[in-house]
């Protein structure tokens, strides 16, 4: 399999009383990568990067680094909706020796499609990394649109684009006005396995914190064409997927990962909370019938 292919995991950062607890973190990834996983995505969505500060942003992604060694690949979250601070986050994820950085649109501020090109353009064009532009709407308001993505496809060091706009219909256009070699993941559980079969390379998920290994499996079979074993797969992981959102992101996770006695703290930081009673009661029957727990 492809570098930067396959199933990669939006990787939750684990607290202690909200103070960032770096051994649940190495443990976090050597789970997953004992797992099969192909890469891991430190400070993206699902790992509060809007609650890290600076400081432990930079430490989160350099113990990842660390951590994994080199045995898949590392895809640093280091978007923000400031230039200048988008760059210095990716100047500081180079410099750990991240292998890719995942780059969000810039969100709040809600700029034109130029703006959104002078934007990803500029962060390329001051830090020699590959970068994944990361397309989110329902969370940044702004839609990066197919020719903005194909405009900045030509730009060397923009490789690819993390797709979370649910639409196949986008995703097609993405394939379809872009360069052969420029590589589309999906950012959306529930859209990975159909994006394989319309040109796309993987899937940067959720679910894959709580089941690397059913993920995984689900990607291997898709890009290999196996329908009927990537369907399979997916089905199975589909309620758990539903359950990733029954609590407002990352409380699902965080908690399905306690329930599996892997995370001691599973509580996000403020503005987000806890899983509620029913998120928990759903996940303990979901894990239970996937023979989990």
């Amino acid at each position: 399999m492809e570098r930067f292919h396959g199933a990669i995991t939006a990787l939750v950062t684990p607290f202690i009383d909200g103070k960032l607890d770096e051994k649940g973190l190495v443990e976090l990834i050597e789970y997953q990568i004992a797992g099969g996983i192909h890469g891991i995505v430190p400070c993206g969505t699902t790992g509060e990067s809007a609650t890290l500060d600076f400081d432990e942003h930079k430490r989160v992604i350099d113990l990842t680094v660390r951590t994994v060694a080199g045995r898949v690949p590392v895809i640093a979250g280091t978007g923000a909706n400031n230039t200048i601070e988008a760059i210095e986050l990716t100047e500081s994820a180079r410099d750990s020796g991240a292998d890719a950085v995942l780059s969000v649109a810039p969100y709040y501020n809600k700029p034109n499609q130029e703006g959104l090109y002078q934007h990803f353009k500029a962060i390329a064009e001051a830090v020699d990394i590959p970068i994944f532009l990361y397309n989110v709407p329902g969370r940044t308001v702004i839609h990066i649109m197919p020719a903005t993505i194909a405009r900045l496809a030509a730009i060397p060091n923009i490789i690819g684009v993390k797709e979370a706009c649910g639409s196949l219909e986008q995703i097609s256009d993405v394939v379809r006005f872009c360069p052969k070699d420029f590589i589309l993941l999906s950012g959306d559980d529930f859209t990975s396995m159909p994006t394989i079969f319309v040109g796309g390379h993987g899937v940067i998920s959720v679910v894959s914190n709580v089941d690397p290994a059913g993920m995984a499996r689900t990607m291997e079979a898709a890009l290999r064409g196996d329908v009927e074993a990537a369907k399979k797969e997916h089905y199975r992981l589909f309620p758990l997927m539903k359950l990733m959102f029954m609590s407002p992101s990352p409380a699902g996770p965080k908690k399905a990962l306690e329930l599996l006695g892997r995370m001691q703290d599973s509580t996000p930081r403020l503005p987000m909370t806890a899983a509620d009673e029913a998120t928990t009661e759903a996940l303990k029957a979901e894990l239970k019938r996937l023979g989990m727990i």
